[in-house]
């Protein structure tokens, strides 16, 4: 069961530790991405740069993706198609989205928009805290114990 990152996002040091995990547990990685992404030469990862375009490394990973796989991503419509497919989803800040939680995520990300396009919120998140990386850790090396790669 691989790993596909989608990284336009990703904080340096979520795809720092994602790169370190595939590695120790000789799982495929696969980082997505609009533009270059620099990753370490390794047999477990394989970088693709998509079409420069709207949604188009969405697109690459909603394809590719199977049930059972695990997307690592902030984009909450990507998170919905990949669930609706059976796949896994964790966020960069360590949020493991389910079909029970995603609906929510939805309609919060969607109020967001409304209220950003008004210009009543800031479109801009800090990047994930110390903890916030930790319990993306402790889930990914829960998601690769279950999958028996570690």
């Amino acid at each position: 069961m691989p790993l596909y990152l989608d990284a336009d996002a990703c904080p340096v040091p979520v795809r720092e530790l994602l790169v370190r995990a595939a590695e120790r547990a000789h799982v495929l990685l696969y980082v997505i991405a609009n533009s270059r992404i620099p990753v370490p030469h390794s047999p477990w990862i394989r970088s693709f740069q998509v079409a420069a375009g709207f949604d188009e490394a969405d697109r690459y990973i909603i394809s590719q993706v199977q049930s059972g796989d695990l997307v690592i991503t902030a984009d909450i419509p990507l998170a919905a198609e990949v669930i609706s497919k059976g796949a896994e989803v964790l966020t960069f800040r360590g949020d493991l989205l389910t079909v029970e939680s995603i609906q929510e995520r939805l309609s919060t990300r969607n109020l967001m928009q409304t209220l950003r396009d008004a210009g009543l919120a800031n479109s801009s998140a800090p990047p994930p805290s110390l903890k916030e990386r930790q319990r993306f850790a402790g889930i990914l090396d829960h998601y690769l114990q279950k999958s028996g790669k570690t």
